[in-house]
């Protein structure tokens, strides 16, 4: 049987799934920053999770439908990769972002990907998405001519950095 939440209300079931502030930053770590191992989503954080919520919410977010879970021998580092429903938050977490850059104070290092996918906008999420299929599903892209907007965010991070 399928849990039903709260209420039927659409936003609400979201909530339930993505509602907390870890949640969203680690689908954020593993989106943007592909970080896919316990160790470098620990290690990586900015925010400073600890590792017990850290291990909560991956159990959630698999359990969600969120992350899947890569099998391991014992010994074995677990690899978690983003899921379709999951690749699909981008033009969430996008306007989540952009809504921070026009409403919070934020740092120049830290921004710079938030602007670039404003500005880059339903194109540029879509790329992006695409990507995500592409190495978390196994899905190819459709245009593998085309510089990767992966790259493209990860050259703006680095100029930032740089400037810093």
């Amino acid at each position: 049987m399928r849990d039903e939440g709260r209420s039927g209300c659409p936003i609400n079931a979201t909530i339930e799934v993505i509602g907390d502030r870890w949640t969203l930053l680690v689908l954020r770590d593993v989106m943007f920053g592909n970080r896919r191992y316990f160790r470098e989503l620990l290690a990586g954080s900015e925010e400073g999770i600890a590792s017990n919520i850290l291990a909560d919410r991956l159990k959630r977010l698999v359990a969600a439908g969120m992350l899947s879970r890569a099998d391991s021998r014992p010994g074995q580092k677990v690899e978690y990769r983003l899921t379709e429903p999951a690749i699909q938050l981008v033009p969430i977490m996008a306007q989540l972002g952009a809504w921070g850059l026009r409403h919070r104070p934020t740092t120049k290092r830290l921004r710079v990907r938030a602007e670039l996918l404003a500005e880059g906008g339903p194109e540029l999420w879509a790329e992006f998405m695409a990507e995500l299929r592409e190495s978390h599903l196994g899905i190819p892209r459709p245009d593998q001519d085309r510089p990767t907007a992966t790259h493209r965010l990860a050259q703006a991070y680095a100029a930032a950095v740089a400037e810093s």
